[in-house]
């Protein structure tokens, strides 16, 4: 099942997110074959706020078992996540 991921951080947590960050990108690392897409959501000013995702899960349990560990989470990064399911037909690969 395919779901997409809306997190965005708290007010002020840019520094914090940065300090984070490579404990999320390794759990990242960890979960790729879940991950169709990955990105950070910028403000107006091109500074990080939040992250999108569309990853892949047997069941909405897994995705929450994840949630529940994700490192933005656990620091608590992120203050808002919104979920849901959804149908991806095309995925490209935008490598860099």
């Amino acid at each position: 099942m395919q779901f997409l991921i809306r997190a965005y951080d708290g007010e002020g947590k840019l520094d914090k997110r940065m300090e984070v960050r490579p404990r999320h990108l390794e759990g990242m690392k960890k979960l790729s074959e879940h991950i169709i897409s990955a990105g950070g959501l910028l403000d107006d000013n091109g500074k990080m706020k939040g992250s999108a995702l569309i990853m892949d899960f047997e069941s909405r349990k897994e995705l929450d078992d994840y949630i529940a560990n994700e490192p933005y989470v656990v620091e608590e990064v992120w203050e808002k996540i919104e979920i849901e399911p959804i149908n991806v037909v095309i995925a490209n690969s935008l490598a860099k």
